[in-house]
């Protein structure tokens, strides 16, 4: 007998929510509130911590070594400079997704980002949380950044749904490892973990380290390779069959 499914792993943009929300709503929220974010916070703890985050990013052992052979009062526009330019390229770095978690809470905490998700998401969330079914989130935006999205969208706060979130911490998404460290820290058989994501290269990790998984075809999302042996849902309603 194949080992039963009681946990779902879930990916965020292009899985729960769409693509568009995340590139057209958040991400250039994050962009317009990046220098006045920076200058209001700058030499607070919150901000120090990711400072250091966004150094090892930048290669470098510290903030004070990155930030160092500057001014204080340039210091802030070197952080800008690269920010932005890795926003541009959409860099998964744990430190860029702390800061851009940071910016979004004004946000979220003013109602000026609200949370999209399909509407299949949250009654089939309900639906396998009362049917015993342990589910996570695992995206490359930071836990803070996940808890904000789910505890301010559409359709109020998601977050009781989910008993854990993971993020780049955990390791990068493509990397099979990452689902075996999450495996680990969930005291869970990976067999009894589906993951879920937009991504075949995510996917492919995820099976490689023992997960099952499928592929999220949602409206707006980019084709995928075709070739990889992986059953597609277009709805979270296609999912619960999997399940217990």
């Amino acid at each position: 007998m194949p080992t039963p499914v009681t946990a779902v792993l879930l990916d965020v943009e292009g899985t729960t929510s769409s693509i568009s929300f995340v590139h057209d709503q958040m991400f250039p929220y994050a962009r317009r509130h990046l220098g006045d974010y920076l200058m209001e916070h700058w030499g607070q703890t919150e901000l120090l911590e990711t400072l250091e985050l966004l150094a090892v990013d930048a290669g470098q052992p510290s903030a004070e070594v990155w930030l160092g052979d500057l001014p204080v009062a340039d210091q802030p526009h070197r952080v800008i400079e690269v920010v932005e330019q890795w926003m541009a390229q959409d860099r998964k770095a744990t430190g860029l997704k702390q800061l851009q978690g940071q910016i979004w809470q004004a946000g979220f905490e003013s109602q000026q980002l609200v949370a999209h998700v399909w509407p299949d998401v949250s009654p089939a969330l309900r639906q396998w949380q009362q049917a015993g079914i342990d589910i996570r989130i695992y995206s490359s935006g930071s836990i803070a950044a996940q808890k904000l999205f789910f505890g301010h969208t559409e359709v109020g706060n998601l977050l009781d749904c989910f008993s854990g979130h993971y993020d780049t911490t955990s390791g990068g998404k493509k990397e099979s490892q990452s689902y075996r460290n999450i495996a680990d820290d969930w005291r869970i058989d990976p067999q009894q973990v589906l993951f879920v994501s937009d991504v075949v290269e995510e996917l492919e990790a995820a099976a490689e380290a023992g997960l099952r998984v499928l592929l999220s075809c949602r409206p707006g999302n980019p084709p995928q390779d075709p070739r990889f042996p992986c059953l597609r849902v277009e709805n979270f309603h296609a999912i619960t069959p999997w399940l217990g």
